[in-house]
């Protein structure tokens, strides 16, 4: 027993000696990252970023299939809050997700639109696994994404009016401290959040957060509501990384030039037909 005591002081004894000294009272405290600043004094956030994780494939955490790798989810709390017969829907859509649209009726209602080239909406763009570039002026802030060469301007210095719903919606900024606040309306029903089928309708309601936590790292929040799918609002959460090569720069991804065949091969008469 004298032994075992021993051995347990000693280990408790060397972990101890490798612990930060502090005085009485004291605790060991990170101070919070103050981002460098813009001419205009807003924290600067320019640069290409880009997620790594498997958020574009499925938000809530995901078992390992064919061509798609495990993940661990970047769902608050795990699971996305589904009403019942929006749960359904969302079943058909992962079993549909790969529909070819060979006519209309299947393109307007069926298969995953990142499939068919649309664009992605957010928060789905934020974390498609390709860079997207922030560039500020002091009154917007401009989001140039490389899927299918999508955009979106974030107002700062007002607050106009959708013209109408649109794929990327209508997004106004504000700041809140050091963090970017980018409240997002007017999207159509027509994008989902990823390849799993989970989806919207058209009153979706979406607010972001960008901040700097590290000069290589933003944290991005979004928070979803939209009470004709969800019961309640719901969060994702993850990092965004800055790409820092010397020449990094967004390149272009034209969905259809690699789609085409899937999207339009019906339409294409094949040899000996």
């Amino acid at each position: 027993m004298k032994r075992y005591l021993v051995g347990f002081v000693l280990g408790l004894a060397s972990i101890l000696a490798l612990a930060p000294i502090t005085g009485v009272g004291q605790t060991t405290t990170t101070a919070p990252y103050t981002p460098p600043r813009t001419p205009e004094g807003q924290p600067d956030l320019q640069g290409v970023w880009q997620a790594i994780n498997t958020a574009a494939e499925d938000l809530e955490a995901h078992n390992g299939r064919l061509g798609v790798p495990a993940g661990q989810g970047v769902v608050e709390g795990g699971v996305i809050p589904y009403r019942p017969e929006a749960l359904a829907k969302r079943k058909e859509n992962f079993e549909k997700r790969f529909t070819r649209p060979i006519t209309h009726e299947l393109n307007e209602t069926t298969g995953d639109p990142e499939a068919k080239c649309y664009l992605p909406g957010i928060p789905r763009a934020t974390y498609m696994g390709l860079p997207f570039q922030i560039i500020q002026t002091a009154n917007n802030i401009l989001m140039s994404y490389e899927f299918a060469s999508a955009t979106r301007m974030v107002y700062l210095d007002r607050k106009p009016e959708p013209p109408a719903n649109s794929w990327m919606g209508w997004s106004i900024g504000k700041w809140e401290g050091d963090t970017l606040v980018i409240d997002v309306t007017a999207q159509t029903d027509k994008t989902w959040f990823d390849r799993a089928g989970n989806f919207h309708s058209d009153a979706i309601h979406v607010v972001e957060r960008y901040t700097p936590v590290s000069p290589y790292h933003l944290m991005y929040e979004a928070t979803i509501e939209d009470p004709k799918v969800f019961t309640r609002p719901w969060k994702i959460r993850m990092p965004l990384y800055k790409r820092v090569e010397a020449d990094i720069q967004p390149l272009e991804f034209k969905c259809v030039e690699f789609s085409e065949e899937f999207i339009y091969g019906h339409l294409v008469n094949k040899p000996g037909q």
